[in-house]
């Protein structure tokens, strides 16, 4: 299986920065892709950016040009950096990691798999 953790989250005023890291842990191996989505409150998770099989990135339009999602395969860890933040950007922000297993009877699936969250709240 994979674990992830993210880390970096924080209360911080409005205008400032912050980078969130996912750290990957287990069979790592098995990951395909990788991204960032959010949960703001009373709302649906939504998609944050992702970086997909052949390295392109993808990003929620609303947020191109302040956000940049990078990896670092070597750490086996993955990046959002956040500029300008805003007090809309106050969310509860999760990696997710598409994986392919196989099980004992050589059966192939792929799975999403979630890491606990990270809290970033921005004040006005």
């Amino acid at each position: 299986q994979v674990q992830l953790v993210e880390s970096g989250g924080g209360f911080l005023q409005a205008g400032g920065s912050l980078r969130l890291s996912c750290l990957a842990s287990g069979d790592t191996m098995a990951i395909l892709e990788m991204g960032w989505y959010r949960q703001a409150p009373g709302k649906e998770r939504e998609l944050v950016a992702e970086i997909i099989g052949d390295g392109k990135t993808n990003y929620a339009d609303s947020l191109k040009g302040r956000f940049t999602i990078s990896r670092d395969n070597a750490k086996n860890t993955l990046y959002l950096q956040m500029n300008s933040l805003k007090p809309e950007d106050t969310a509860v922000y999760y990696c997710k990691a598409l994986c392919a297993f196989t099980d004992s009877t050589s059966y192939y699936y792929t799975a999403n798999l979630w890491g606990q969250g990270a809290q970033v709240t921005v004040s006005s």
